[in-house]
C-alpha cells in the first residue's frame, strides 16, 4: 500500500466518504484499485472473539476457538502490568493468526457503581490503577502489530438505555476520575485506536463530541490513531466526521456516506474535516496490515499455561482462619453447581469460545486432596430445593474440609443489563448457613464479576474471591487452595457492607435520560473515607499464605522508596501501595488520599527487596476549572506507602511548591455534603441540572425502543409487549436474552445504523411515524422509504464497486 498522505489525493469523494463507514459487522472498507486492503476488527478484551458464519455484535453466533483468559476485572486484582503485557501480546499472537488486525479491548471505564452489569470488563473503581494495567494491555497487543482499541470513551458506567443515556458531569469529575485511564493508555502505550461509548456527554454522542475527540484526545494527549464508534454509537455521521470520529461500524450500508458527501457537495461539511477522517483510516490499515501472520502451532497449551498463571496470581483470599492452604491428603467435599458448571466469563460481546475448560470437579484429581463427595448444592436458576440442602449437609459432615463454590448467576451480570443488587442468590446464602453449621471449616469460593455482600463472612473459615477466571480458573483455584501459588490478587475495588453504602446508592443505573454525576469526584474508596463509613474489605486489600515487614520508609522530591521483607516461611507475593494525600485546608474539594503508584513483589522466605516508586505528573495534579488545565497546589502532602487503602503505618510529610499556591473553585464543600444537592450540582455544572424524566411528546429516532410502551399506535405498544415477553422468558431460563435487551434499551436509529443498508434513516423516521400513532401513512411510508432505500443502495454500491475496480461508468 502507498504511503497514507499520498493515497488521498487519488481518491474520490465517493471513495473517500466510503472509507469511514465499515462494509459490514467486522470489517472495513477495500479500495481494490489503489491496493488498499480491508481490514478485520474483532471482540478482544480477555480472548479472541472472531466470529464464524453469521455474524452479530453481541456474542450471539459462535466464534473460532481461542484462550479465554481471565477477564479485566480479574486481572486487576493481580496489580501486575507485565502479567496484562504478557495477556495482551498473547491475545494479540492468536489474533494474527486468525487473520484480525484490530482488537476491541480492552475496556477501561471507571467501575462508579459496583452494579455496573459490564463491571467484569473493566479493571477498576481508580484511574490510575485501570490506566497502567489497560496500558500495560495495549503495549502487548501491539507488540504483536495488532492494534489495541482501548473502551468505551468515555463516562460509559450504567448498561441500562447506554446508548441514549447521557451523562451529566462536572468538569473536574471528568477529567480526574473518568478521562484520567484514558490519558494514562494514550499517553503511555500510544494505541493506534480507540472506541467512542454510546452515551452522550453533557448533551453530545461520544462519537461526535469535538471536545473530547480533537480537543483532549487529539490536540492535548497527541493521539494520532482512529476513533472507532461503538457498534451502533454512531448517531449523525456528517457530525462525527466533523468532530473527530473516523469510523462508524458496524455498518450503515452506503447511507452515511450519501449523507457525507451530499454535506460536502451542500458545503454544510468542509472536505478537509473528511480527508483527515480517511487519513487516520488509511494510517490504521497501514499500521495493521503489514505484520507478519503467527507462524507455530504450540500456543494452545502456552496460553492455557499463562491463563492459569494468571488466574491464580489474581486470585484474592479474604479470609483465613487457619483452614488454608490446604494439606495433602485432606478429605475435601466438594459442594456446588459451579464446581461441575463454572462461571469463568461475562455474557455478551466478550463472550469467547475456550479452547479447552476445566473444572473443579475435574481439576481436585491432579492434587494431592482426596475427594469424599461432590454435591450440587443448589438450583443454578435461584428454585429453592430442600433436597439438594440436605445431600449437602450430609456430604459436609463426612469431610475433612468443605469447599464451597457459589456466586453470582450468568443472569445477575451481563452487557446490556445492569445488577439488580450485590447479593449472591438466596438459595446458595442458605447453602452456606447450612453447611457451615454441620463443618465450620469450610471454604466459600465466590465467581464473580465485582463485589458482592458477604452478611455470611464470620461463619466461613476462608473465603477465595476468584472474579471470572477464564478457561483455566479451575486449575487455578486449586493452585491456591494447596498453596502451589502464594494468593496474589488485592481488590482493585472497595467491597461495601451494603448497597446503600455505596457512591450512587439509590440512583444507579439511571432509569430515566440523564444519569447525575452528583457524588462528583468522590468516586470508590475515596466515598468511604469521605463519608466516614466501614467497608467489608478497603481498596487493594488481599490475604497472603505469608508475612511481610516493611521498614526503611525514604520520601524525595521524586520518589518514594521502601523496603520489602518476607518474614514468613512460605514464597508469596505483596503489592506496595502509594497513597498521596494533601494536608491542611485547601481551596478545592480534596478526595481522601489517593493512589498514585504501586510496585508488586516476589519473595522468598526471608528475601528482602527494596520498592521504589517514582512520582509523575499526576502525582499532586488537580483539574483546575478556573485555569482549564491541570495545576498543583502547594503546600504539605502526605505519602503513605502500605498494603492497601487506609494502611497508613509507613508515611512521610513532603512539601510541594506547586503552580498554584490559592486556586479558586465554584464550589468547595466537604465530602460529606456529596451527593450533591440540585442547587450545589448546578453551580457545580456551571448550568442547570437538566430535566432527568422522558419527554411527553412524540417519539423521536433517539428515543429508546421501550418508550414503544407509550406509544400511540396499538401496534407499537404490541412490539413493546412482545420484547418484555421475550425478556420474561429469558429471566426464567436463568439466561439474559441480549438481542431482546439491546431492542429494548437501543433506539428507534439503529434500525438504520445497524442493518447494513437493508433500512436507510428515512425507513427509521417512517418507522417512529407509525409508532407515534399514524399508522396508515406511516406503513406507507415505511414501505416507500424501505423500496427507495434499497434502490438508492443499489446505485450506490454498484457506483462505488466500478470506482474501486477502476471501471469507467
Amino acid at each position: 500500500m502507498k504511503n497514507p498522505t499520498e493515497l488521498i489525493a487519488e481518491l474520490s469523494l465517493l471513495e473517500k466518504a466510503a472509507l469511514v463507514s465499515g462494509a459490514n459487522t467486522w470489517q472495513t472498507r477495500a479500495i481494490e484499485r489503489l491496493g488498499i486492503p480491508a481490514i478485520w476488527m474483532s471482540d478482544g478484551p480477555h480472548g479472541l472473539r472472531k466470529q464464524l458464519g453469521s455474524a452479530d455484535h453481541l456474542g450471539m453466533h459462535g466464534s473460532e476457538p481461542a484462550t479465554c483468559f481471565p477477564t479485566a476485572a480479574t486481572v486487576a486484582n493481580s496489580w501486575d502490568e507485565d502479567l496484562g503485557r504478557e495477556i495482551g501480546a498473547a491475545i494479540a499472537w492468536e489474533a494474527r493468526e486468525q487473520g484480525v488486525h484490530v482488537l476491541l479491548g480492552p475496556g477501561l471505564n471507571i467501575k462508579r457503581s459496583p452494579l455496573g452489569g459490564r463491571g467484569f470488563e473493566y479493571y477498576s473503581e481508580d484511574p490510575e490503577l485501570s490506566g497502567r494495567l489497560a496500558a500495560a494491555y495495549v503495549s502487548g497487543i501491539q507488540s504483536q502489530g495488532v492494534a489495541a482499541t482501548p473502551k468505551h470513551y468515555a463516562v460509559n458506567s450504567q448498561e441500562l438505555r447506554r446508548m441514549v443515556s447521557d451523562s451529566v458531569i462536572d468538569e473536574r469529575t471528568l477529567r480526574e476520575i473518568y478521562l484520567t485511564a484514558f490519558e494514562i493508555v494514550v499517553k503511555n502505550a500510544r494505541p493506534w485506536a480507540i472506541m467512542s461509548a454510546y452515551n452522550l456527554i453533557n448533551g453530545t454522542f461520544a462519537h461526535e463530541h469535538s471536545d473530547l475527540l480533537q480537543k483532549i484526545l487529539r490536540d492535548e494527549w497527541g493521539f494520532d490513531g482512529a476513533v472507532i464508534s461503538d457498534w451502533g454509537g454512531s448517531n449523525d455521521a456528517v457530525a462525527a466526521v466533523r468532530a473527530g470520529g473516523t469510523i462508524e461500524m458496524p455498518s450503515p450500508g452506503f447511507d452515511s456516506v450519501r449523507q457525507i458527501v451530499r454535506a460536502i457537495e451542500n458545503g454544510d461539511l468542509d472536505e478537509h474535516d473528511l480527508d483527515a477522517r480517511v487519513l487516520e483510516v488509511l494510517t490504521l490499515v497501514d499500521r495493521v496490515e503489514s505484520a507478519a501472520p503467527a507462524g507455530t502451532s504450540t500456543w494452545m497449551g502456552e496460553h492455557h499455561q499463562l491463563a492459569r498463571r494468571a488466574a491464580a496470581e489474581s486470585t484474592v483470599l479474604l479470609r483465613n482462619e487457619g483452614v488454608l492452604p490446604l494439606a495433602a491428603g485432606t478429605r475435601v467435599a466438594l459442594i456446588g453447581d459451579f464446581a461441575a458448571a463454572p462461571r469463568y466469563q461475562g455474557a455478551g460481546s466478550s463472550l469467547v469460545n475456550p479452547t479447552r475448560l476445566t473444572t473443579l470437579l475435574q481439576a481436585i484429581s491432579e492434587t494431592s486432596l482426596s475427594l469424599t463427595q461432590w454435591v450440587r448444592g443448589y438450583q443454578r436458576n435461584g428454585s429453592p430445593d430442600d433436597e439438594l440442602l440436605r445431600e449437602a449437609k450430609a456430604a459436609a459432615a463426612t469431610a475433612d474440609v468443605v469447599v464451597l463454590a457459589v456466586g453470582l448467576p450468568e443472569s445477575a451480570e451481563s452487557e446490556g443489563l445492569d445488577r439488580a443488587d450485590l447479593t449472591i442468590p438466596r438459595v446458595q446464602r442458605d447453602l452456606i448457613h447450612a453447611v457451615t453449621s454441620v463443618n465450620p471449616r469450610t471454604v466459600v469460593v465466590i465467581s464473580g464479576g465485582g463485589a458482592v455482600e458477604m452478611p455470611w463472612l464470620n461463619s466461613a473459615a476462608a473465603v477465595l474471591h476468584t472474579y471470572l477466571g477464564g478457561q483455566a480458573g479451575a486449575e487455578a483455584i486449586w493452585d491456591v487452595l494447596t498453596g502451589q501459588v502464594d494468593p496474589g490478587g488485592r481488590l482493585a475495588e472497595t467491597f461495601p457492607l451494603q448497597l446503600d453504602d455505596t457512591p450512587t446508592a439509590g440512583r444507579f443505573p439511571s432509569a430515566g435520560p440523564t444519569a447525575e454525576y452528583r457524588e462528583g469526584v468522590q468516586v470508590g474508596y475515596r466515598w468511604y473515607h469521605g463519608q466516614a463509613l466501614d467497608v467489608a474489605f478497603p481498596f487493594g486489600f488481599g490475604l497472603s499464605y505469608t508475612s511481610f515487614a516493611y521498614s526503611d520508609v525514604d520520601i524525595t522530591d521524586t520518589h518514594a522508596s521502601i523496603t520489602v521483607t518476607n518474614t514468613g516461611s512460605r514464597p508469596g507475593t505483596d503489592v506496595v501501595q502509594m497513597y498521596v494525600q494533601r494536608l491542611g485546608p485547601s481551596a478545592v474539594v480534596r478526595p481522601a488520599a489517593e493512589l498514585k503508584g504501586f510496585a508488586k513483589v516476589r519473595l522468598a522466605p526471608s528475601q528482602s527487596q527494596r520498592v521504589r516508586i517514582e512520582f509523575t505528573d499526576r502525582t499532586f495534579r488537580f483539574f483546575d476549572t478556573r485555569t482549564a488545565q491541570w495545576e498543583i497546589e502547594s503546600g504539605d502532602y502526605e505519602i503513605y506507602l502500605g498494603r492497601h487503602f487506609g494502611d497508613t503505618r509507613f508515611s512521610r510529610t513532603l512539601p510541594v511548591t506547586g503552580t498554584t499556591s490559592a486556586p479558586s473553585q465554584d464550589l468547595c464543600l466537604p465530602a460529606s455534603a456529596y451527593p450533591l444537592g440540585d442547587e450545589e450540582f448546578s453551580s457545580l455544572l456551571g448550568r442547570p441540572v437538566p430535566a432527568n424524566s422522558w419527554h411527553t411528546g412524540a417519539l423521536t429516532a433517539n428515543d429508546p425502543m421501550n418508550r414503544l410502551q407509550d406509544a400511540r399506535s396499538a401496534l407499537g405498544r404490541g412490539a413493546y409487549r412482545v420484547l418484555v415477553r421475550q425478556l420474561r422468558k429469558a429471566e426464567k431460563k436463568g439466561e439474559p436474552d441480549l438481542n431482546a435487551l439491546f431492542l429494548f434499551n437501543g433506539p428507534f436509529r439503529v434500525i438504520s445504523k445497524m442493518s447494513n443498508g437493508l433500512a436507510t434513516q428515512p425507513v427509521t423516521d417512517a418507522v417512529v411515524t407509525l409508532a407515534n400513532g399514524r399508522s396508515l401513512p406511516g406503513a406507507w411510508r415505511v414501505v416507500c422509504a424501505f423500496l427507495r432505500g434499497r434502490a438508492e443502495e443499489r446505485r450506490t454500491r454498484q457506483a462505488f464497486t466500478r470506482a474501486t475496480k477502476g471501471r469507467r461508468s
